[in-house]
This record gives C-alpha cells, structure tokens and sequence, in this order.
C-alpha cells in the first residue's frame, strides 16, 4: 500500500513564507496578527510535516536550509492557487471596469503576478491597463483618465489627497556586462548616461549624484520609453539609473559609483470615489509593493 502523502498546513506555510520574506519571524507574527510563539509553533509543525530543519541559525539570524530552499519554492506556489482560489470563492460578484495606468518599469512584474490574478478572481470586471511615462500618468490622473495610476513619487512632490505611498526602494547604476568602468576612472572621460526626456526623476538622480562626487558626465543617449533605454544599453552605448524593477537580467549593477539614493512609489486615485472592484485592486496591489519592499 503507498504511503499516503503529507497534505502540509497552510496556514504554517503562510508563517513560513512571511517569515523568510520579511526577513524575521517576529516581524512576520505582527503582520500576521499572531503571537511569535504561535509563528514558531507553525514552523516546527511545517518541520515535523517536511520531516527536516528548513531553517537554522546564523549568528543573530535564520538562514534557510537546502531543503528550507526547496520548500519556500513550493509553499509560494501552494498559497498562490490558494489565495487565488479563496478570492475567487469568496469575492461578490463584482462587475465595472476599471483603468489602471503605471510606470514601464512594473510592467513585467505588476501586470502577470497581479492582473492576471485579479481578472480570474474577478472575471466581470474589465481592467484595461496602459504603460507610461509619469508626468502622462499624473495628468490623466489628475483629468480622471485613470481610476488608479502606480507610479514614481519625487522627494519634493505632494502627493494627491486620495493616493498612498507604497514605500521607497533604492536605485541603482546599471550597465552593460561588459562596460569598462575601470577606463572611465582612469582616463577622466565623461560617463555615457542613457537616459529618459527630461523632465525624468531618475535622469535628475544620475546627474545629481555624478555632480556631487565630481565625476563628468555626457548624455550619450536619451528616450522616451524603457525599451529604448535597454536597447541602447544592449547596443554598448553607456549606462543609466533604475531600480531593480525591469531590470533585463541580460546588463549588470554598477557598485563603485556614488550612489542615486531612493525612490518613492505612489498609487494615486481618480477623483472618482473607488468602487468596491477598486478597492481590491488597491489593496491587491498595496499588498504586492509590501511584499517586495
């Protein structure tokens, strides 16, 4: 007779999970709503079930096991069939449509890990999504062309009553594999910087950052959308300054310049009240930023 197989507690990979991504169990227990003696108590019952350590201590911290790897692979997929079964059981029939606007650079991550959920979840509602610059997404924002518009938030600029900040993450110099850098430095030639139309935050950030540390600079290529950017990279032409979002695995991080500081991410609203279809979507993408932070 073959052995019958574990059928693992979802609710201690959950703990697993956010325990790993957040990078503490005591930081998981709080978003939780749990004890952190509960948290752990879910983490020993996910060992017992596995019937191996997924974790063990590195000095101060928890580090994953080899096995621990293994299994934070499938416990991600596990809990997204079913969070995504949940929302689809348990969702009202929500109908409407709504018009989502966003940066390019959230377009390979935002739009399959999230739409694509949603519209399962919530196949009556028609979400049409579009890709641009942000001063676009701001005006139609501000023109109620958009319900919902995620986009880059400057340091300076005020947010709109209705919107939220999702966080800040750091950007970062970003280059081709095989840029010389090393021949910049020596030879004090100005940098090629690859970057968008001004007005353009990143753009600033670059330059900025290369003013202050005295390094010359040059704009060897400039674009209206990200596409351009990476081809240009691809091409050899110079560098430029992102963040991790979009980044083609294909270029490489830039560590020994002076570094372009932080960004803020803003989900900002239309002026029109969010129905109920919005306000999933907003904490749907709320809860996409926070996990990625």
């Amino acid at each position: 007779m073959a052995k019958r197989p574990v059928t693992f507690d979802a609710e201690a990979l959950r703990s697993f999970v956010t325990g790993i991504e957040l990078g503490s169990f005591v930081l998981a227990a709080d978003r939780l709503g749990r004890s952190t003696s509960a948290v752990s108590a879910q983490l020993k019952k996910l060992e017992q079930q596995a019937g191996t350590e997924l974790v063990q201590k590195s000095g101060r911290h928890l580090i994953l096991t080899e096995r621990g790897e293994v299994m934070l692979s499938y416990a991600r997929r596990i809990l997204s069939l079913n969070d995504e079964a949940s929302a689809i059981m348990l969702a009202s029939a929500l109908s409407g449509s709504l018009n989502l606007g966003m940066q390019e650079d959230f377009g390979e991550a935002l739009l399959p890990a999230l739409l694509g959920t949603f519209t399962r979840a919530h196949p009556q509602v028609q979400v049409s999504a579009s890709i641009t610059r942000n001063q676009q997404l701001l005006d139609g924002i501000r023109h109620n062309e958009f319900d919902l518009a995620v986009c880059w938030q400057a340091d300076e600029a005020p947010l709109f009553p209705s919107s939220r900040s999702l966080g800040r993450i750091p950007m970062r110099w970003i280059g081709p594999e095989n840029f010389d850098l090393k021949h910049y430095q020596q030879t004090g030639e100005p940098l090629p910087l690859l970057v968008f139309e001004a007005p353009c935050l990143m753009r600033n950030a670059a330059t900025t950052a290369l003013d202050k540390a005295g390094i010359p600079w040059r704009i060897a290529f400039t674009s209206r959308s990200l596409s351009g950017i990476w081809a240009a990279m691809s091409a050899g032409l110079g560098i430029t300054v992102r963040t991790d979002f979009g980044r083609p695995q294909t270029v490489r991080m830039l560590n020994a310049l002076p570094e372009p500081g932080e960004v803020g991410i803003s989900l900002h609203q239309g002026q029109t009240p969010p129905g109920e279809a919005a306000g999933y979507l907003i904490q749907a993408i709320s809860d996409f930023f926070a996990v990625r932070r």
